[in-house]
């Protein structure tokens, strides 16, 4: 007689990637996710060592996961490893976002949609006819140069220390929209948004960027996020901007749209991003 009971409980497996990885946030992101849209998943953290990310994805992946997000510093890994990837993920060149498929690995790249949406809609900034500062020249830095061109700004400067790999970079999506590469002592005047793509506010340190690129109308945004204001934002407000944000918003968002490509559901960002800013602030 069949056990009418017997319910199947499995539950879906996702996790992160990366290293470090032991102070993400997407756990709890998509366990508030999960909560919030009646999703049965379990995700977590995966610490990995330089040079076995590929094992580890493959592990991963054989034990039944259902899919990954990626972090520093495999997201340019993750690119060359999978077998199709979405057209903002070809363009980025870096993968954050890994989905298995009945026969191939998809890759898609979400980050740029995380930081266009937290800058457009939770912080009201309106990107067309701007002169954007991006600080960096990373995968970070790449996967977002496409969303921000899109939104039709007057110009997007790229620097970086390595001022070829910014050059470069601005050469890759020239058709794209107007956008330069230069290194950080190259820049001679201010910007309206200037973005830090680097991870420099993790290790407790400043990008050389000259006082003179920030004005108070000037919007500051760091990709990097903590319990209080980030070194980044705490040099731009004693330089004199009025207005700075950290990048929990964009992580949010990113993860938001991991989900979808996921669960095929949308969560609420802005109340995932209330919570978490409560509990980092704690």
């Amino acid at each position: 007689m069949t056990d009418l009971f017997n319910f199947d409980t499995r539950v879906d497996r996702y996790a992160v990637m990366g290293n470090p990885v032991a102070h993400s946030k997407s756990p709890r992101i998509h366990a508030l996710f999960a909560g919030q849209t009646g999703q049965k998943i379990e995700y977590t953290a995966i610490q990995v060592d330089p040079g076995g990310f590929e094992q580890a994805l493959g592990n991963f992946q054989a034990s039944g996961g259902k899919g990954l997000n990626i972090t520093v510093p495999f997201k340019e890994e993750a690119w060359a490893y999978v077998d199709k990837r979405t057209a903002r993920a070809e363009l980025a060149g870096a993968v954050n976002t890994i989905k298995f498929e009945k026969g191939y690995v998809l890759g898609d790249n979400t980050d740029g949609v995380g930081l266009v949406s937290d800058l457009t809609e939770n912080h009201r900034i309106d990107l067309q006819y701007k002169n954007i500062l991006l600080m960096g020249a990373g995968g970070a830095a790449r996967g977002v140069i496409a969303p921000l061109l899109q939104q039709r700004p007057a110009k997007l400067i790229i620097a970086n220390r390595t001022v070829d790999k910014a050059v470069a970079l601005a050469e890759i999506f020239k058709d794209y929209g107007s956008i330069e590469g230069c290194g950080y002592d190259d820049l001679d005047t201010s910007f309206d948004i200037i973005i830090n793509a680097t991870a420099a506010s993790l290790a407790g340190d400043l990008v050389p960027i000259p006082p003179l690129c920030i004005a108070a109308d000037s919007f500051c945004y760091d990709m990097m996020y903590g319990g209080t204001a980030t070194v980044f934002m705490r040099w731009a407000k004693d330089c004199g901007a009025l207005q700075y944000s950290d990048g929990l918003g964009m992580l949010v968002g990113q993860a938001a749209e991991s989900f979808y490509l996921w669960r095929g559901v949308r969560p609420d960002i802005k109340s995932v991003i209330e919570q978490l800013r409560k509990e980092l602030q704690a």
